[in-house]
């Protein structure tokens, strides 16, 4: 079977030890967690795990039956990428000496649609928020002015079919 890149939204109660034993399902399938986030969700004391995985959709099925089966999760579902929209921060440290020609963090800012965060004396913070794909292009933009640190956060996605998205937030509040 052809593998694809899946979005696994759980749904959860906030509950010590549950990261572990999920991320455990994936590591005895021998399954690379390409991305995590957790975070509160729109319905309080609901907390949402969004975790994308390179799979097959028979395994990425089995994945989300053996999520649902730990008693704090709600409802887990996967969708493909053209089923969700998602973007992901990054956060970029340069040295101002590298970039102190203005017409570089004018080119920066308007061709990469970042934005400066904070301008100190030794260096600039910037933000870039997007596709995997195009945090890492600025990141290879600026690696020959000196990166000093990088992050990038995980993925964030939000279903788009209406339906799906309000039987979803039924199912999770009548619990």
């Amino acid at each position: 079977m052809e593998q694809k890149v899946f979005t696994i939204s759980a749904f959860t109660e906030n509950s010590i030890g549950l990261l572990n034993r999920i991320t455990s399902m994936f590591t005895r399938r021998h399954l690379n967690i390409e991305s995590l986030n957790t975070s509160e969700s729109e319905s309080p004391g609901i907390y949402r795990f969004t975790i994308v995985v390179k799979t097959t959709e028979e395994q990425v099925q089995k994945l989300v039956l053996q999520i649902e089966k730990q008693v704090e999760v709600l409802k887990a579902v996967y969708h493909v990428d053209e089923e969700t929209v998602f973007q992901e921060i990054a956060l970029y440290k340069v040295s101002t000496k590298s970039v102190a020609d203005g017409n570089l963090v004018e080119k920066l800012i308007r061709d990469n649609n970042a934005r400066i965060l904070s301008m100190e004396q030794e260096f600039m913070i910037i933000e870039k928020t997007g596709h995997k794909a195009e945090t890492q292009e600025l990141l290879d933009f600026l690696r020959p002015y000196g990166v000093i640190e990088f992050v990038r956060s995980g993925r964030i996605s939000v279903i788009k079919p209406m339906e799906e998205s309000e039987d979803l937030r039924k199912r999770i509040t009548n619990f």
